[in-house]
C-alpha cells in the first residue's frame, strides 16, 4: 500500500476545510493496512493489545452513549469511511471543538479521560502542553467516532494541531495505535523549549556511536517527505544502517531509542507495536538513518531521522519544528 500524503511545514498555519479544500491530506487506505509493532525489547507479561474492554474504550462506549441524535450527525461516522483512514500534521476530524456549546461538561469530561487512557502519564501532561502551545489548549481540538462502540468494529480518534491520536479496542487487526497518527510541537526543534527535542538527542547518541563506516551509510542527503510513510513488508528497501549489522552496544542505543519514542503512549499499545515488530522480523530488520538536510544551526545534531522495517515506519522531522509520523503495520 503507498501512503501518499502531501503536507509540507507551512500547511501548519491552515485549518481543516482548506486543507480540505486544497486536497493536503489524502487518504492512507483501507482497515486492512492499520497495523501495529514488536521487539528485542519485549511486551510486559501482564499487558496485551488493547480490547474493547480496555480503560479509553469503555469510556468512548459511555461517551457515545451520551451523544443526542444531532451530535451524532456531527461527529459519528460507519467503522469504512475516508477520514478514519487519514492523517495529517494539522487537521480536524471534526469541525465542532471540544470547548464551545457543542458538547456538554460530563461529555467534555469524558473526552479527556479517553486521552488520558491512551496516554502514559508523561505523554499526557507532555501532549497537553504541545495542545496549550500550539492551539490553545486541549479544548481546541476535535473529535470522532466510527463505528459503534461495544457492537463490532469501532474507532475514537481526536484531532488537531501536531496531534492524531486513537482508541480502536483492537478493532484494526494487529494495528498499533488503532492506525497511523501524528505527534509535533510547534517550538524550534532543537531548542530545549521542544517537547521533543530530547528523542532526537536520544536518535544521535546512536549516530555517535557508529563507526565511519557505520556513519556513511546512516548519513543521508535529502529526506523523504515526512508524511511518505508506507509500510513495505520484509521485501522493501530501507534507507540508512542496518540494526542487524551493529554490535550488541549498539543495538541496545537503537532500542533505548524505540523505548522513548513509545514511551508517551499507554502500555497496551506500545506492547502491540513492539509485538508486531517482532512479527516484522524485531530490530535485526530495522534500519535507522539520519539527514544532512534541515540541521539546525548546522551543529551536525541531526534533526530529521528515521527508523524504518517491514512493519515499522517512525519519521522524525525536527526541522524547523518537530512533525512525526508513525505507522506500525502488517502490510496488506
Amino acid at each position: 500500500m503507498t501512503h501518499n500524503i502531501r503536507i509540507a511545514c507551512p500547511d501548519c498555519e491552515h485549518g481543516f476545510e482548506e486543507l480540505s479544500r486544497r486536497q493536503f491530506v489524502q487518504t492512507l487506505g483501507g482497515a486492512a493496512a492499520l497495523a501495529g509493532a514488536a521487539s528485542l525489547w519485549k511486551p510486559s507479561a501482564a499487558s496485551a493489545a488493547p480490547t474493547p474492554n480496555s480503560g479509553a474504550e469503555t469510556a468512548v462506549k459511555r461517551f457515545y452513549d451520551t451523544l443526542s441524535e444531532t451530535q451524532k450527525q456531527e461527529i459519528c461516522f460507519p467503522y469504512v469511511h475516508k477520514h478514519r483512514s487519514m492523517v495529517s500534521a494539522n487537521w480536524h476530524v471534526t469541525k465542532p471543538e471540544i470547548e464551545g456549546d457543542f458538547y456538554t461538561d460530563a461529555q467534555r469530561e469524558l473526552i479527556r479521560e479517553i486521552f488520558r487512557g491512551v496516554t502514559s502519564e508523561d505523554g499526557y501532561e507532555r501532549f497537553l502542553k504541545q495542545m496549550e502551545d500550539d492551539s490553545a489548549g486541549f479544548g481546541r481540538y476535535s473529535v470522532a467516532v466510527f463505528g459503534e462502540p461495544a457492537t463490532g468494529e469501532f474507532e475514537w480518534m481526536l484531532t488537531g494541531r501536531h496531534l492524531t491520536v486513537r482508541a480502536d479496542g483492537d478493532s484494526a487487526p494487529g494495528a498499533a495505535f488503532g492506525g497511523p497518527i501524528v505527534y509535533g510541537h510547534g517550538e524550534t526543534g532543537n531548542s530545549k523549549g521542544n517537547l521533543f527535542f530530547y528523542q532526537s538527542r536520544k536518535a544521535n547518541d546512536v549516530f555517535e556511536a557508529l563507526d565511519p563506516k557505520q556513519r556513511e551509510a546512516a548519513l543521508l542527503e535529502k529526506a523523504p517527505r515526512e508524511n511518505d510513510v508506507p509500510l513495505q513488508g520484509k521485501d522493501g528497501k530501507f534507507p540508512g544502517v542496518a540494526v542487524g549489522e551493529l554490535s550488541a552496544d549498539q543495538k541496545g542505543l537503537v532500542e533505548e531509542v524505540v523505548k522513548i519514542m513509545l514511551a508517551p503512549y499507554r502500555e497496551e499499545d506500545v506492547d502491540e507495536a513492539l509485538a508486531t515488530l517482532k512479527s516484522g522480523g524485531g530490530f535485526d530488520q530495522l534500519h535507522m538513518a539520519f539527514y544532512k538536510q534541515g540541521d539546525l544551526g548546522e551543529d551536525r545534531v541531526w534533526d530529521i531521522w528515521r527508523v524504518e522495517g517491514p512493519s515499522f515506519v517512525w519519521h522524525f522531522r525536527g526541522a524547523p519544528h518537530v512533525h512525526t509520523y508513525i505507522n506500525i503495520g502488517v502490510k496488506s
